[in-house]
């Protein structure tokens, strides 16, 4: 029927159109968001990526201290408060991981903590940094324990906070495992997901934090926005939806690890169960230190920033006496 036909097309039209538009606005909404975030260090080349990596503090101050960040979010994290704290009296590099804030990958399936440690194993190597302590945050609990075991001669001491260490029951929300999906994953990504994302990082942000108050901010401060960018949004659904094997994979081997390990979790933390990763993780590694705190959330580095200072210091310090006593 001929009107059947014309609707039909009428339909398919306006929706190309919106997609149309919806690219558009995804394109002028990544110039407007890069120019208002813009990259504050250095880019460093490996393998398969290239890293921005920003370094503060003295940087003849001992052991440096290396900071990486968790899923959904950029180095910025880690920098304030925990990272300009530590930078008073530490050298301090914070590293976008790859794919993610000013880092890039070559392949989005570069998602894994097996390949990213040795990304970032390759970044220090080339900035001359032969040891150091790690602080990882939730995602990158995984990812500091693959450097532990893959690359244990650059890991002085691990502090993890809130980490990501076990398989856990279900999955990591439909919307990433639909953006790592070929085809639709992309269109959705360099469409809407800009545009709406405007609508829902102040609420996902805020929930992340609970039961802590979100500081004023934050989304800003942590230039958290740039997650929108289609190529990072995809990066960071790629690292979502792997992250469960990639775990499920390393986990037998945690016993392997000797290196001095502090992990700090809270135990209403709704992100990421203590009980799941945290106890079982200190359970097995054994010169591992657990801290779990009483109505602590998630984002452990910004609620108890001191403790967090003076467990690295702590951990430093012992370091320091193992290597005098051997010398």
């Amino acid at each position: 029927m001929p009107w059947m036909a014309r609707t039909l097309s009428m339909i398919v039209l306006s929706a190309v159109t919106a997609l149309v538009l919806l690219a558009l606005v995804t394109q002028a909404g990544v110039v407007a968001l890069q120019r208002a975030f813009p990259p504050q260090g250095r880019m460093v080349e490996v393998d398969g990526a290239t890293l921005h990596v920003v370094e503060i503090g003295p940087r003849e101050a001992g052991l440096p201290i290396v900071m990486l960040h968790g899923a959904s979010s950029n180095l910025e994290v880690m920098r304030r408060p925990l990272g300009d704290l530590l930078a008073r009296q530490h050298r301090v590099i914070l590293i976008d991981r790859p794919g993610h804030g000013w880092s890039t990958r070559a392949l989005r399936q570069d998602s894994t903590p097996e390949v990213q440690a040795r990304m970032i194993d390759a970044a220090l190597s080339k900035l001359g940094i032969d040891r150091a302590i790690f602080v990882v945050h939730s995602w990158s609990g995984a990812l500091g324990a693959r450097l532990a075991l893959d690359h244990a001669s650059r890991v002085a001491g691990l502090v993890m906070l809130a980490p990501v260490t076990h398989p856990w029951r279900g999955g990591v929300g439909r919307y990433n495992e639909i953006i790592a999906t070929p085809v639709i994953g992309p269109l959705l990504a360099y469409t809407i997901t800009l545009p709406l994302g405007y609508f829902v990082t102040e609420t996902g942000a805020r929930n992340v934090f609970l039961p802590q108050t979100m500081p004023d901010g934050f989304v800003r401060d942590s230039a958290t926005p740039l997650l929108l960018r289609p190529r990072e949004f995809i990066a960071n659904a790629f690292d979502l939806v792997t992250l469960k094997a990639s775990v499920a994979a390393q986990a037998a081997r945690y016993g392997e690890i000797r290196l001095p390990v502090t992990i700090i979790a809270g135990e209403p933390d709704k992100t990421v169960k203590t009980d799941i990763h945290a106890r079982p993780f200190a359970a097995t590694v054994p010169n591992a230190k657990l801290i779990v705190l009483p109505d602590l959330g998630h984002m452990v580095q910004n609620a108890v920033p001191d403790l967090v200072k003076a467990e690295i210091e702590t951990m430093i310090g012992h370091i320091a006496s193992a290597q005098a006593v051997a010398d």
